[in-house]
């Protein structure tokens, strides 16, 4: 489901089979001025505020974002699910000690040829799902974009190495508008996206995620949105459940290990137990490389435990 044109197919077999399909992570918004933005010094001229430090580092969290639109619209998913995920999600906006100055999200819905940011002042709503009820589809989630910001994490991905590009009319995808308002109902923190990058090589986002850390001492509640199971034939089925619960047991043990250790370990997760099972294709699992990066000397923690649609998910914190 990297693309949008194989996410509506996807979605679309995955309806019929009385599947939801998976959604992306929401961007959140901040309460003041963003994180590497220039506003007046007392003398007038601009200051960057990329260089003045955070009153408090920011945490970094890998999310499951669920399937489709599936907080505000039934799709006959169990209810205790949606309630759980819906709860985790909601009580997000609690865990950086001090209110962010902007989101980054990365999310599994966007993979480009290279990192790219989107640098629009007001994003709109790229609603890259199909198949779903008309009030799917009016959906909003209003957060403004962050320009200085998403130059930022240019020039921090540039001094890694990496070749990156800027997107001023991508609109926020399903993965993040749909779990980040309800993080952030109010839409009023300011919100970058920023894409994986194609290839899905998990060394080069672990890397992209060590350059992006810099950003947490300056305000940035840096976000991976995806599932840590994502089989969409499997959901709902005995070997799609036995393979999540496999799958999540070795997830849960190598995210939470010592940081050497825990980025080897998500490095080489295809050698992991029902690794293809769980994740067929690993754009749902890559942003948790960018987060892991991120987090530098950080120890993760599991911050959420359920089901989707039967099948065992996760999300972790960092900081």
């Amino acid at each position: 489901m990297s693309t949008e044109k194989q996410d509506g197919l996807t979605r679309r077999s995955a309806l019929g089979a009385g599947i939801a399909a998976a959604a992306v992570i929401a961007a959140l918004p901040s309460l003041g001025a963003s994180a590497g933005s220039a506003e007046p010094s007392p003398e007038g001229e601009p200051r960057d505020r990329s260089l003045e430090p955070a009153s408090q580092r920011m945490p970094v969290a890998y999310v499951p974002h669920g399937g489709g639109p599936w907080p505000f619209v039934d799709m006959g998913m169990p209810r205790s699910e949606v309630d759980e995920l819906a709860g985790y999600l909601r009580a997000l906006h609690d865990l950086p000690q001090a209110p962010p100055k902007a989101l980054l999200v990365v999310s599994a819905h966007w993979e480009a040829p290279v990192p790219t940011v989107m640098t629009g002042k007001r994003p709109p709503i790229l609603y890259d799902y199909y198949g779903f009820p008309p009030e799917s589809y009016a959906i909003t989630w209003p957060a403004p974009g962050d320009p200085a910001l998403a130059a930022r994490v240019q020039q921090l991905l540039g001094a890694a190495g990496f070749p990156t590009a800027s997107d001023e009319k991508r609109g926020f995808d399903h993965g993040t508008f749909i779990p980040f308002k309800l993080t952030y109902p109010g839409a009023d923190v300011p919100t970058v996206q920023l894409s994986l990058k194609a290839g899905l090589d998990p060394e080069e986002h672990l890397a992209m995620g060590r350059a992006l850390a810099p950003l947490r001492d300056e305000g940035v509640f840096i976000l991976g949105s995806g599932m840590s199971f994502h089989n969409m034939r499997a959901f709902r089925t005995a070997g799609g459940a036995e393979a999540a619960e496999t799958f999540d047991r070795w997830l849960r043990e190598a995210a939470t290990l010592d940081p050497e250790q825990r980025d080897q370990r998500l490095a080489q997760w295809s050698q992991a137990p029902a690794a293809r099972l769980a994740h067929p294709r690993e754009e749902h699992l890559l942003p948790l490389m960018v987060i892991a990066g991120a987090a530098g000397a950080d120890r993760g923690t599991m911050a959420f435990n359920g089901k989707m649609l039967g099948a065992r998910i996760s999300a972790f914190h960092f900081g």
